[in-house]
């Protein structure tokens, strides 16, 4: 099938076939091996490994820059011989899809899900849980490298107890007319694949997915929807709820936490007593009598480390969420925590805590923080700061920042949340100097 838009045939035609082997994995959960080019391609050819100018910092690796020109492979692993078909090539890497293992990883496992490979939402059925483990923290340091330019311990990435049937929110895609009720398909941006149900999600969602599907397909057959959309199903106390608008709860530890079920909430409770109570005791560590929680949502990190503070406030854009936590702390009996609406321009006015006996705790969008709240929280100088990522590579571009800034790194914590996919939240910790 010839490609549908003009294709760079160069350094490879389009389809082109050839072997190779995989020496290492990015964080995107991608298998990346180099190829030799013949002397007249080298010398037209840009040979650097691919960098953040072109494909942003989630394509670093470890691999030498000068042993040839890179490919990237998807459902590959470290180790292996792979035959592989280009299907793009950029200025320095080329993309390619799995033809066959020629000699496989001996941590190579047969895929749980029938769809592993097709659906886009997950990279790592086929690597055993252990190495998952293993290759992310790997990941964790070599960004710290690249993207910090410095070189710290990383603890072990903590693992979920369950590996499998532990997300307790999934958001299924259908578009109208087009058939299929599920999620994106590996390597697009627009097509949906169907599926009928999802390995890593809870078997209650799971239940519940068979008689919700069954429900839109009919509405899709009666003409109901003049529009693609977007489903709901979230695990909670409840049972499973389908309503973006409904009020749900959740237990994590002791705590008993209300919130929108459309609002974010970290999807892994199996794994959520020993991450919040990580989060509460590196804050606590720094000596801090006061905490703040700079992105607080419905209460869960303030809440769960009030505890071991004699004050507590959390501060949040949302003025639905502050009212969930508020109603959080006076549910669960914590009156030393308070909860207020921020403006994004002054997210930190009107706290009277001092900022030397202060630790805060940042839990920001994937997309890291902006300048401006860097700049609020430098100028507000807090003891200590415990910074929660799901995305490590803009959290360590975050971290160039605190450096500059005085801060210390003191530890780096990953915690698998996202266990089968290339997902994972980090924690690190920085102090003041002279503070410890």
């Amino acid at each position: 099938m010839p490609p549908r838009k003009k294709f760079n045939d160069h350094p490879f035609p389009y389809h082109h076939e050839l072997e190779l082997e995989i020496t290492t994995l990015t964080n995107r959960g991608l298998g990346l091996g180099r190829v030799a080019l013949t002397p007249s391609v080298a010398a037209t050819t840009d040979m650097p490994a691919p960098d953040a100018s072109e494909n942003g910092p989630a394509l670093r690796s470890s691999a030498p820059r000068s042993e040839g020109w890179v490919l990237m492979v998807p459902f590959t692993l470290p180790g292996e011989r792979v035959r592989a078909r280009g299907f793009r090539n950029h200025k320095n890497y080329s993309e390619a899809d799995l033809v066959a293992v020629l000699t496989p990883s001996p941590h190579r496992v047969e895929p749980r899900c029938e769809l592993f490979g097709t659906c886009g939402g997950c990279q790592y059925q086929h690597l055993a849980y252990a190495e998952q483990l293993a290759w992310k923290r790997q990941q964790v340091e070599e960004l710290l490298r690249h993207m910090a330019d410095i070189e710290h311990p990383v603890a072990p990435v903590i693992g979920s107890p369950r590996a499998f049937r532990y997300r307790s929110k999934i958001t299924p895609h259908f578009k109208v007319g087009r058939g299929g009720i599920g999620f994106l398909r590996q390597g697009t941006r627009f097509d949906i694949v169907d599926v009928p149900q999802c390995a890593i999600a809870t078997p209650e969602i799971n239940a519940k997915l068979t008689e919700v599907r069954a429900t839109t397909q009919a509405r899709l057959a009666a003409g109901e929807f003049r529009r693609d959309a977007t489903l709901l199903l979230r695990h909670a106390d409840e049972g499973v709820v389908t309503d973006y608008d409904a009020v749900i709860t959740e237990q994590v530890g002791d705590l008993r936490l209300r919130f929108l079920a459309r609002d974010f909430f970290q999807n892994n409770p199996f794994i959520l007593p020993a991450f919040t109570g990580y989060v509460r005791e590196q804050a606590a560590a720094s000596g801090a009598t006061c905490l703040v929680d700079a992105y607080c949502g419905s209460g869960l990190f303030a809440l769960s480390a009030a505890p071991a503070f004699q004050r507590v406030a959390g501060v949040e854009l949302s003025a639905t969420s502050i009212a969930f936590a508020k109603e959080n702390a006076a549910a669960n009996g914590i009156g030393h925590a308070t909860f207020l609406a921020g403006d994004a321009a002054a997210i930190f006015a009107g706290l009277d805590f001092p900022a030397a006996d202060t630790a805060v705790i940042i839990d920001p969008p994937r997309k890291g923080c902006d300048e401006s709240f860097l700049s609020q929280l430098f100028t507000f100088g807090p003891r200590a700061v415990v910074y929660v990522s799901c995305d490590p590579a803009t959290q360590m571009r975050d971290l160039r920042h605190f450096l500059a800034a005085g801060y210390t790194l003191k530890a780096v914590q990953p915690f698998d949340l996202f266990p089968q996919t290339r997902h994972l939240e980090c924690v690190i910790t920085l102090v003041r100097p002279g503070t410890e």
